[in-house]
């Protein structure tokens, strides 16, 4: 079960929630029983505040690795795996 506080209670117990925290537990914060805050672990933030890769550069990355092992992928390998279909008739004026 997560843990969960109001504002009040979180500010008498803040050195007790960063513990907790600090263990890779999600700590939600509300106000009127509402959630209007998540603590989190800076691991957790760093994690999640990353900037992505992005799919190109994450292939050219994956293609790079396998050139340094002498593996060549050119994309040909994927050609059959493509659904060439041409899919179902869509009508986009309302």
């Amino acid at each position: 079960m997560e843990e969960r506080y109001t504002i009040v209670d979180a500010k008498n117990k803040l050195t007790s929630i960063i513990h907790s925290v600090e263990t890779g537990k999600a700590v939600k914060l509300t106000r009127h029983g509402r959630p209007v805050a998540v603590l989190l672990s800076i691991k957790d933030y760093q994690r999640l505040s990353r900037k992505r890769e992005g799919f190109c550069n994450a292939l050219n990355s994956w293609r790079n690795n396998l050139l340094k092992e002498g593996i060549v992928v050119t994309g040909e390998e994927f050609d059959g795996v493509r659904d060439n279909s041409s899919g179902r008739d869509v009508d986009l004026l309302c």
